[in-house]
């Protein structure tokens, strides 16, 4: 944000410069800022400067609550440009729309969207349990169109533009967009189902783990990509992780129509995406899965 301070000179004093955070995120045309309480009159000329400074940028947008609820969507107030919520985002040759207003986008995992599609194997069978517009999903099957993803999201507005970026990426064949609960969804129609599943919801992995497990296929190697939110200083933050997956893969068992079926885990990899407060990381943590009957 160096470039933002420097527009804000002479319209913001030193000290109220100070204050200002020092990232935002660019989503297409659209930029979206927290902006501290001890600055919020003069959020519209914070928002003039961005938009002064990013050309490409048309409208900028304060964030007004956090993320929340099953939806996790925030409320925005549009603080400079065109008061339109609707964008189109670019990443890794794909195209997505996206609505700030209805739906949660972070450009801040492009890194990780194209690490996970770079795993995937030919011809897997892939359980996105929290798409939302279908980023994940697109760029795996854009990147190998051998491979068949269900795209699974609770919220509406998410499939509906999961829908349209399917079909406006062209991969609407082997995306398979489905409004749900993930857990009713997997215990449904996709138990047995998946070569790999995701899930990038770091605040509800933990109590969706039994689900992802379920969705796993019988008797081969199989792979869960657990994200998760953790706090504590960066050197430790991978064995916390381990403690955390420990604690959930302990033993693992279930029953289900008369099967009774158990696990052997291996954590393949973990690795921090990004920080996303004050000694709180987002891990992901890639698990090698093994799943049989238990007779």
């Amino acid at each position: 944000m160096p470039m933002l301070k420097e527009a804000l000179k002479g319209v913001l004093s030193e000290e109220e410069i100070r204050h200002l955070y020092t990232s935002f995120d660019v989503i297409g045309q659209i930029a979206i800022i927290k902006v501290p309480d001890e600055l919020l009159e003069k959020r519209y000329e914070i928002g003039n400067a961005i938009l002064r400074s990013i050309k490409h940028v048309r409208s900028v947008y304060m964030q007004v609550s956090p993320v929340k609820d099953a939806y996790r969507v925030r409320e925005v107030e549009c603080i400079a440009g065109v008061d339109d919520t609707l964008t189109i985002y670019k990443e890794h040759g794909c195209r997505f729309k996206v609505d700030v207003a209805k739906v949660y986008f972070s450009p801040r995992l492009s890194t990780e969207r194209a690490r996970i599609a770079s795993l995937v194997r030919d011809g897997e069978s892939i359980v996105n349990m929290f798409a939302g517009v279908c980023t994940f999903s697109i760029i795996i099957a854009k990147r190998n169109p051998t491979s068949t993803v269900y795209s699974i999201d609770i919220n509406p507005d998410a499939v509906m533009l999961c829908s349209e970026n399917s079909r406006l990426n062209k991969v609407e064949d082997r995306v398979h967009v489905i409004l749900g609960d993930a857990k009713e969804v997997i215990a449904g129609m996709l138990m047995n189902k998946a070569d790999r599943v995701l899930m990038p919801l770091p605040e509800r992995a933990k109590e969706y783990m039994k689900y992802a497990l379920m969705a796993v296929k019988v008797g081969q190697e199989c792979f869960i990509h657990y994200f998760t939110h953790l706090r504590g200083s960066k050197d430790k933050v991978y064995d916390i992780c381990r403690e955390e997956l420990d604690g959930i893969m302990q033993n693992y068992r279930y029953s289900v129509d008369g099967l009774d079926y158990r696990y052997t885990f291996n954590i393949a990899s973990m690795r921090i995406v990004r920080e996303v407060g004050p000694r709180v990381y987002q891990v992901v943590a890639d698990i090698a899965v093994r799943k049989s009957l238990y007779k």
